[in-house]
């Protein structure tokens, strides 16, 4: 019997709460800020701590994975039921930095409680949600008399996500044996509200470059040449004024080959959400709304692709004037992308609409730094519909549908392992995640324990994969 009873996991949560409070702040104290090389043994120290919590939990592997830069940590509960499905959970285990200087009421890596609140970085962003499974496995077992999870249980929980993730693919790509599953649960996302818990169904992919322009081999007067000879400020903001049209589609040619439109069935489902567009620009610091036509702002941010100018210079910057016609110019610009677009493609039509746009005169490199894919879940997947029964009864309520505008590694599992990505989380806009005083709300933070006892039966019960 896979089935677990609401009661048995409601009376284990109670019974062991404090002491998985306890551990998560022990966690917590541990600063492993990837980005900042002094902090290069506390991120080890994070990864050991972990595979060793998780062998304390039950888990009969838990490995530490070397990369070229931070570990991941790599875990494995075989299921006694051999035909039974293979998850894999993913998580991160680094954090931002965060000093008291930035804002912060107290410590950030010295964990307190407030309110119902437990602040610390790392509380939402990604530990309080990585944490939360050891408990729901826990509760699984102690709830339903097993001694095995009722499918292959498997965590990674790498050591570079607030770092870009730099070395993930290859460190998938290297174990993809191993990693072998039927689904991948994303835990590093998070819910609408605390009043309206969602599940997100898709992220969208990235691609970003810079454009160096080069036009005369240096300054010149701009009374005697100006006029008369290519200005590379001038190409640069003719390049950014027509990246989009007046309907503020974009304009590169093929941008848009392949992408998945939205359904009727998705659009009413954005619909549904208590979507404040006045809150929402309050929380964008943005004083209109503004993007390609005919589109809702949700299906704006979470269901379409974008471009987007995130820097333009050239010239003097200095006070007063300078009248020269400038040697150089740059653009940055970055694209998400959503499911159905080629990153490689995007990147070769960006290619060959900036060297079509440019004039004689005016010598260009342009230099992406790599790409995140997108994904998507169909809303139909039946390993969609257990988590969404298992969030609904944990929470008690009827479980809504969000994207989400950002990117991250998951796409990486999708293209690698060859399996859907599902998301799993339960933080809030209000946690702040990367901002001073990040917190998590406790009881969320057991309603995500709660969930993945719940989640384990419905997938064994309800999805079979052969």
């Amino acid at each position: 019997m896979s089935t677990t009873p609401d009661s048995a996991v409601h009376a284990y949560l109670t019974a062991h709460r404090d002491t998985f409070l306890a551990d998560l702040a022990d966690w917590l104290r541990i600063p492993s800020v990837s980005a900042d090389p002094g902090h290069t043994p506390d991120v080890r120290r994070s990864a050991e701590w972990l595979a060793a919590k998780l062998t304390a939990t039950g888990f009969p592997t838990a490995e530490i994975w070397e990369t070229d830069g931070h570990p991941a940590v790599f875990a494995h509960w075989p299921s006694d039921d051999p035909d039974a499905p293979t998850v894999l959970v993913y998580g991160h285990h680094d954090v931002q930095p965060a000093t008291r200087d930035d804002g912060w009421h107290t410590d950030p890596f010295e964990p307190h409680t407030a309110d119902g609140k437990l602040y610390a970085r790392g509380a939402a962003d990604d530990k309080g949600q990585v944490f939360f499974h050891t408990l729901g496995v826990r509760a699984h077992l102690a709830a339903t008399g097993r001694t095995t999870p009722a499918v292959h249980l498997k965590l990674l929980i790498e050591g570079e996500e607030e770092s870009g993730s730099p070395h993930f693919p290859d460190l998938i790509a290297r174990h993809a044996d191993r990693l072998a599953c039927d689904a991948v649960i994303v835990s590093d996302t998070g819910m609408w509200s605390k009043d309206t818990p969602t599940v997100c169904t898709g992220m969208r992919g990235l691609t970003d470059c810079q454009i160096d322009l080069h036009g005369p081999d240096q300054d010149i007067h701009s009374g005697s040449f100006g006029g008369a000879v290519p200005n590379p400020a001038t190409e640069a903001a003719r390049l950014a004024a027509a990246l989009h049209d007046t309907d503020r589609r974009v304009t590169v040619p093929g941008f848009y080959d392949g992408v998945i439109p939205l359904t009727d069935q998705e659009r009413a489902l954005f619909a549904e959400l208590p979507f404040d567009e006045a809150a929402w620009l309050s929380t964008a610091h943005s004083h209109a709304t503004l993007g390609e036509a005919d589109h809702t702002t949700l299906e704006r941010i979470w269901a379409r692709p974008t471009a987007e100018v995130n820097g333009i210079s050239g010239g003097y910057q200095g006070p007063g004037g300078k009248t020269i016609v400038p040697a150089t110019a740059q653009l940055k610009l970055s694209f998400r992308l959503v499911a159905g677009q080629d990153t490689d493609a995007v990147q070769q039509a960006v290619r060959d609409w900036v060297a079509a746009q440019l004039p004689d005169g005016i010598r260009h490199t342009l230099t992406f730094w790599g790409a995140t894919r997108p994904c998507l879940t169909p809303l139909d997947h039946p390993a969609l519909q257990s988590v969404v029964r298992a969030m609904g009864r944990a929470f008690g309520q009827k479980i809504r549908f969000t994207r989400e505008g950002g990117s991250g590694p998951a796409a990486d599992l999708q293209d690698v392992l060859g399996v859907p990505v599902l998301f799993l989380g339960i933080s809030i806009p209000s946690d702040g995640w990367h901002a001073p005083n990040e917190k998590v709300e406790l009881d969320l933070l057991l309603k995500g324990a709660e969930t993945t006892a719940h989640l384990w039966g419905d997938l064994a019960e309800h999805w079979h994969t052969t």
